[in-house]
Formats: structure tokens, C-alpha cells, sequence
């Protein structure tokens, strides 16, 4: 009798995205097929798969216990998220090479479909750092009787999902330093910094637009500037190895004594980076924006701006007023933008709208693809209708009288 060859044994995912990569959350079913190809006919004892996923951490650090003597003391910790083993044929064990309970596996390509339930409690997203790691993974094996097991371990990732439209996350963030240079019995001026972000919340391939003012009163010639870090943090046996790494930075132009340089939203945009990893006790990932001066031969002048990275980008509408009203308070609070005491009158409506554009606009509502895409229903419709109405008529005029009034500008989203 001639026996039958393993030719292939594969991984394949149901649940794919445009990368053709396995992505998964939280409570998600994982499912997939395990295929086997043979030539002849082969015997199996089983074909199991066990799916896996945990955080682990490692590192090694030098330590001294004497004049000539020197060790190595290693850090590591493992924190296991799921355990599960499915058996797709045969039985359980496969610790003997006996003929019994045997499956014989005709010639050709063969396909066994696995599935299991992720857990509902958050995961740790999937993460590959300089002294840890978050894994996912799926391992087939096919065990035979006098021969060595074939593995196969395929791995796919989990998104723990953070949505930045969270007010946590909208908040803007801002600070303000100063420095005073000092050389022997001589003291320059101050450098000042102000800077400040519209919200604490990204998503890769967004742009941060930084707004800050620098103030240079020292008799230096300074360079704003501003970077993006990822921080690792990895911790084991009550111990901390820490990781900084550049993600993106940006320069400004060099300021001369008694100059002042001010960013009105200055942009930085975040490259394909890993989300921020916040829940995980031994392994955390977090970012920050530093706005900084950089000052030749003395310490630096730095704003460090926390940040977090999601994975839900900021909704259009809900943005809308978050961002107007920082901006607003950004610009009326320490950019010295003022608004004029008496606002000019706005045109007319026929002066914007001509009578042309105003019957366009009553079309039917299946001819604006783009907002028909975002907006389906009665609120559409609601947009619609009222899209091109006048505005208000404007008065200097005070329509209600009896009215405590107040003569302080307004917030636009007010």
C-alpha cells in the first residue's frame, strides 16, 4: 500500500477588509476554513485548531552584585485574553501511534470550517513594540500516526476600537511657558510660549492645526517647533521600560531677538500609526504633541499636549460646533483677535441668491448624490428645503427692549 503526502495545509479568514487583511473587535465571531490538500490517501488521527491571543512583554537589563561580578536579570509578564482549542476531526487525543479510531482522507483538496466568539471585554488592540507585543492567531495542526504533527499558525488582527467623538476627546488642549536665559551676572529677556490644539483626539491621516504664539525677548536667535512622540511603555515585576519614538515633526522659521511668530493653524499630519493602547496593564502606548523652541545652548522651551489616537474618525456634524467654538475661544482669548463693536450689516438675500440658483434648489432631492449619501431621510429633505431661505433681517434696533442686554461679541456657536 502506498501512503498518501501532505501537499498543503492553509488559513483562510472569512472576514476581510479592502488590505485583504483579518480585522476584528471585541465580541466579533472569528470564522474561517482550514484547508487540507493530499495526494492518495492519508490517515488522520485529528486536525485541531487552537486560537489564541495575549500581551507579553520581555526585557533584560545588566546588573551588578560586585567588584568582578555581573548578571542578567530578565523582566517578563504575560497577560492571556482568550484560550480556544476545537477539535474539526477525529478526537481530542493523538498521543499514540495506535490504528484506532483513524480517518482516512481521500485524494484532493479538502476544507473544514472553524469558528469562535472574540470576548465581549475590551482586547488590547494588536501591537508589535520594541519590548512587547498584543497577538492574535489561529493555529492549525494536523496530527498522523508515526509521523510529526504539520502546523500552521496564521495570526489576524483586533481593533480595540477608541471613537474620538467623545467629549474627553473634543476638548481643546493648550499651555503656556516661559524660560529666562541667564549667562554669569547677565540676564536676557524672556521667551514665551502659548499653544494650543482644537481637540485631544486624532485619527491617522488626520492634520493637527497648531495655533501658537512664541515671544522671543532673549538676545538668541530661536526655531519653533513642534513633533509628534509615541511613547511605549512596557511594565513587568513591578518594574517600567520605557520607549520614545518620533512620529512626525515640522520647523518654523528662526526668530531673531525681539520678534514674535504666531501660527494661525499650522498643520502636522499623523502618518499610519498604531492606535493608542489605554487599557492593557502591561502594556501601554500613548502620544503626545510637543510644541517646543529650540534654543542653541541652553535647554529647550516645551509644551507637551497629550494626545490619543482612535479609530473612529470625528463625526462632520458633531465636529462642527466643537471646532468653531474652540477656535472662536482660541482666537478671542490670546491671539488678540478682536470683532468689530458694531457688526456691518449683511446683503441681501437677492444679492447672494440669484432667482436662478433658488429654483435649482427645490430639484428634486435624489439629484444631490453627495448629501443623499450622507443625510437619507426627512433631515435631508428638512436641509433641502430650507437651503437657499433669506436670512433674518438685520437691525441695529433692539427688537426686545425689557431685555437685560450684553454688549460682549458672541461666540458664533453660541
Amino acid at each position: 500500500m502506498v501512503l498518501g503526502k501532505v501537499k498543503s495545509l492553509t488559513i483562510s479568514f472569512d472576514c476581510l477588509n479592502d488590505s485583504n487583511v483579518p480585522v476584528y473587535s471585541s465580541g466579533d465571531t472569528v470564522s474561517g476554513r482550514v484547508s487540507l490538500e493530499v495526494t492518495g490517501e492519508v490517515r488522520v488521527k485529528s486536525l485541531k485548531i487552537h486560537a489564541r491571543g495575549h500581551a507579553k512583554v520581555r526585557w533584560t537589563e545588566s546588573r551588578n552584585a560586585g567588584s568582578n561580578t555581573a548578571y542578567t536579570q530578565n523582566y517578563t509578564e504575560e497577560v492571556e485574553y482568550f484560550n480556544h482549542k476545537d477539535v474539526l476531526i477525529g478526537h481530542e487525543r493523538d498521543d499514540d501511534n495506535s490504528e484506532e479510531g483513524l480517518h482516512t482522507i481521500h485524494s484532493g483538496r479538502h476544507e473544514y470550517a472553524f469558528s469562535f466568539e472574540l470576548p465581549q471585554t475590551p482586547l488590547a488592540t494588536s501591537f508589535e513594540g520594541r519590548h512587547g507585543s498584543v497577538r492574535y492567531w489561529v493555529k492549525a495542526e494536523l496530527h498522523r500516526p508515526w509521523f510529526l504533527p504539520v502546523k500552521l499558525k496564521k495570526e489576524f488582527t483586533v481593533f480595540e476600537h477608541i471613537d474620538i467623538n467623545t467629549p474627553s476627546l473634543l476638548s481643546p488642549q493648550a499651555g503656556t511657558k516661559e524660560k529666562t536665559l541667564c549667562c554669569w551676572f547677565c540676564t536676557s529677556g524672556p521667551i514665551s510660549l502659548s499653544a494650543k490644539i482644537e481637540r485631544k483626539g486624532y485619527t491617522p491621516g488626520e492634520s493637527i492645526q497648531i495655533f501658537a504664539e512664541i515671544e522671543n525677548c532673549s538676545s538668541r536667535v530661536v526655531v519653533p517647533k513642534a513633533a509628534i512622540y509615541q511613547t511605549q511603555a512596557f511594565y513587568a515585576k513591578g518594574k517600567m521600560k520605557e520607549v520614545k519614538q518620533l512620529v512626525a515633526n515640522l520647523r518654523g522659521d528662526s526668530l531673531s531677538s525681539g520678534k514674535t511668530e504666531t501660527w494661525n493653524g499650522k498643520q502636522l499630519k499623523i502618518p499610519p500609526v498604531s492606535p493608542s493602547i489605554l487599557d492593557c496593564s502591561i502594556i501601554r502606548v500613548e502620544y503626545s504633541l510637543m510644541v517646543y523652541v529650540d534654543i542653541p545652548g541652553a535647554m529647550d522651551l516645551f509644551l507637551n499636549l497629550p494626545l490619543v489616537i482612535g479609530t473612529i474618525p470625528l463625526h462632520p456634524f458633531g465636529s462642527r460646533t466643537s471646532s468653531v467654538s474652540s477656535q472662536c475661544s482660541m482666537n478671542m482669548n490670546w491671539l488678540g483677535l478682536t470683532l468689530p463693536e458694531r457688526p456691518e450689516a449683511p446683503p441681501s438675500y437677492a444679492e447672494v441668491v440669484t432667482e436662478e440658483q433658488r429654483q435649482s434648489s427645490l430639484a428634486p432631492i435624489g439629484a444631490c448624490d453627495d448629501f443623499e449619501r450622507g443625510l437619507p431621510g426627512p433631515l435631508f429633505a428638512y436641509i433641502q428645503e430650507f437651503r437657499f431661505l433669506p436670512p433674518p433681517l438685520y437691525s441695529e434696533i433692539d427688537p426686545n427692549p425689557d431685555q437685560p442686554t450684553d454688549d460682549r461679541p458672541s461666540c458664533p456657536s453660541r
